[in-house]
């Protein structure tokens, strides 16, 4: 069994009820908040839009912003586009970088069923980054 099943099946479950209850067609925007609104009534605690901030030799260059953080551990992309490409899935994995997560998830409501995809970040590439989720 993967790393944080339950969690990710929680979260997927939620997605899944959103986009029954919402449809295709919205902006990410309105299926992050309905995202939340599912997760809230599942009791998870949900960071949404958290600041990372981004150093480069110490130096702060810039900021990623998450769509959700879920129970501090899952990292939660939303799309709403024709598929899921690499890009998506570098970004991400920049996100886990940053964050010094291991697990993330990218729901794309865009197709149905549901797209999602796990994104899970090795060890070393958490060890070799700095930064500081505010």
């Amino acid at each position: 069994m993967l790393e944080h099943h339950d969690l990710t099946e929680t979260i997927i479950g939620a997605a899944i009820e959103v986009q029954r209850k919402l449809g295709s067609g919205f902006l990410e925007s309105i299926y992050e908040g309905a995202l939340c609104i599912e997760l809230g009534k599942r009791n998870l605690q949900i960071l949404r839009q958290a600041q990372i901030q981004i150093f480069y030799d110490q130096e702060p260059i810039g900021i990623h912003r998450l769509n959700l953080l879920v129970e501090n551990t899952i990292i939660v992309e939303l799309k709403a586009t024709n598929a899921i490409d690499d890009a998506h899935l570098a970004v991400v994995r920049s996100y886990l970088k940053a964050a010094g997560k291991r697990h993330g998830l990218i729901l794309n409501f865009g197709k149905v069923p549901l797209d999602v995809r796990r994104v899970i970040a090795t060890y070393s590439l958490l060890l070799s980054f700095t930064a500081f989720l505010f």
